[in-house]
């Protein structure tokens, strides 16, 4: 007779349910899966076999055909030894599926029984909970991390035998997290660079915390040594906390990924991905044969960080500008396509120049006008169109250099006005299903960032003088919108306009 066990597989950051069917025959002894499972699924015979006659169980010694359902989904990861095993110890009559037919399984086994983690759990979870299932068993080391799915029973097990001593004699107890407060204890951290230690640069702080507090694209361009990468390594340090849809967001893409740790289940943090130049353009926008996420998801509602930015590949560089745009990444293969969110916020560095000096003050540059061009090049204009703050760090003086007083503010102090900020913003935009002002659409420019006539013919002249497109255009209003906000102003003056156009201008 034929018992169906039910668990889920992940594609892209979706899960969807599946039926485990089990079918013992008369037959010579073998075990078949199907359902298009891949090489870890179909590896997991070895392991379903030794982990249950390991477990004190026995093994059916005859014909085992195992059907994955539905049969045209594609099936990958090890999550699936569990539910194959409870099937095979249903036809053993060892379970019972009438008690089992309300539970759903998850988890990886060792060839002595234990329950090892695997990675998604969460997802698989989310995608439990829209087919309607409430009871769910995972390996002891996700408990935690299945648990943020909220309103779920779930049940942590260390090895098979707890799960069948479960329905027995031994019923273990459901795991609870309180998500909120989990997030709320866990947000605080010490950085180790602060903008107190930044001597001078004033703009370029300015500039830095009115990309913090709007999610703005920044770009900063100086002499070597001024000061630019001290400068994003300290960014981290006043981004806002992570909101509750936020941090589960990213708690899916990381959980898919293998790189939470069962101690700290939740991403309390935001992330500050620094990519090295060498980075292909697979790495940074995700791909591979089964696509897993690149750079930008793991960027995800943080920073991107690209040092010495036009030393990476024009073609890394221009795949960029669709996720810039769209805020998510489509990746194409032949048999299907997946989706993953990419809200993040870009922060370049870069030097004006190859020798790195054109513009400084105290050293003179000596690249020709061609290499100049072709230095700058390697951006292109739809690229350096899509980033909102363009500033420039000089070279520090003499005074600033030898200055060993903190007169700069702290990282915490700026940290407070930009999380004022995004408080003003995540209010404002409460029914309008986005967080902040970047990710403002054309239709909620006109409602939200109206000008008066009088700064509307101010950048009528600046839009003439300077040849601005659309996008500039929107993005101006965009960044303008956050500088009130950053004031608390209501509506968007003449001041925070031409400060707005000052970023864009260089």
């Amino acid at each position: 007779m034929v018992n169906k066990v039910t668990t889920a597989t992940v594609i892209g950051l979706n899960a969807y349910g599946v039926s485990v069917e089990t079918d013992v025959l008369n037959g010579l002894p073998s075990f078949s899966i199907v359902g298009l499972p891949d090489t870890s699924i179909n590896e997991a015979r070895d392991r379903v076999r030794s982990a249950i006659k390991n477990s004190g169980f026995t093994f059916p010694a005859k014909k085992v055909v195992i059907n994955l359902a539905p049969a045209d989904l594609k099936k990958e990861g090890s999550n699936f030894d569990l539910p194959i095993a409870v099937g095979l110890l249903i036809e053993e009559e060892v379970l019972n599926e009438e008690n089992t037919k309300d539970y759903a399984f998850i988890g990886e086994l060792s060839l002595d029984g234990s329950l090892r983690g695997v990675t998604g759990v969460l997802p698989l979870i989310l995608g439990l909970k829209e087919v309607g299932i409430k009871n769910v068993f995972v390996p002891y080391v996700n408990t935690n991390e299945a648990c943020l799915a909220g309103d779920m029973n779930i049940f942590g097990a260390k090895c098979l035998a707890d799960v069948v001593n479960h329905f027995s004699y031994s019923p273990i107890k459901p795991s609870y997290v309180d998500i909120k407060r989990y997030l709320i204890e866990n947000a605080k951290e010490e950085y180790v660079y602060d903008f107190k230690d930044v001597k001078g640069q004033q703009k370029a702080k300015r500039a830095l915390e009115i990309a913090a507090a709007g999610s703005h694209n920044i770009l900063m361009c100086g002499s070597p040594g001024s000061g630019k990468t001290l400068m994003a390594k300290c960014f981290a340090s006043i981004l806002p906390p992570l909101e509750f849809k936020e941090a589960l967001e990213l708690t899916k893409i990381y959980s898919i990924c293998g790189l939470l740790s069962s101690d700290n289940p939740l991403m309390t943090k935001r992330p500050f991905r620094a990519v090295h130049h060498t980075a292909s353009a697979n790495g940074i926008i995700g791909g591979g044969t089964t696509p897993k996420p690149g750079e930008i998801t793991l960027a995800h509602r943080g920073v991107l960080f690209l040092d010495e930015m036009v030393e990476f590949p024009r073609n890394v560089l221009e795949v960029l500008r669709q996720p810039l745009e769209d805020g998510e990444i489509v990746i194409s293969r032949a048999k299907h396509s997946v989706k993953y969110p990419a809200k993040f916020m870009l922060l370049g560095a870069m030097n004006p120049c190859p020798c790195g000096y054109l513009g400084d003050k105290e050293k003179q540059c000596t690249c020709s006008e061609f290499q100049i061009n072709r230095y700058k090049a390697r951006l292109s204009g739809p690229l350096l169109d899509r980033i909102d703050l363009q500033v420039e760090v000089p070279r520090l003086t003499s005074e600033e250099l030898l200055n060993t007083q903190p007169s700069s503010e702290s990282s915490a102090q700026i940290r407070e006005r930009v999380i004022k900020a995004r408080k003003i913003q995540a209010e404002r935009y409460e029914n309008e299903g986005i967080l902040t002002n970047s990710e403002l659409t054309p239709k909620l420019i006109k409602k939200y960032c109206q000008i008066s006539k009088q700064d509307t013919e101010i950048l009528k002249t600046a839009s003439l003088k300077y040849n601005l497109s659309g996008r500039r255009y929107d993005r101006i209003l965009k960044l303008a919108r956050t500088i009130a906000d950053l004031e608390g102003s209501r509506d968007i003056n003449q001041t925070h306009l031409m400060q707005a156009l000052q970023y864009r201008m260089n």
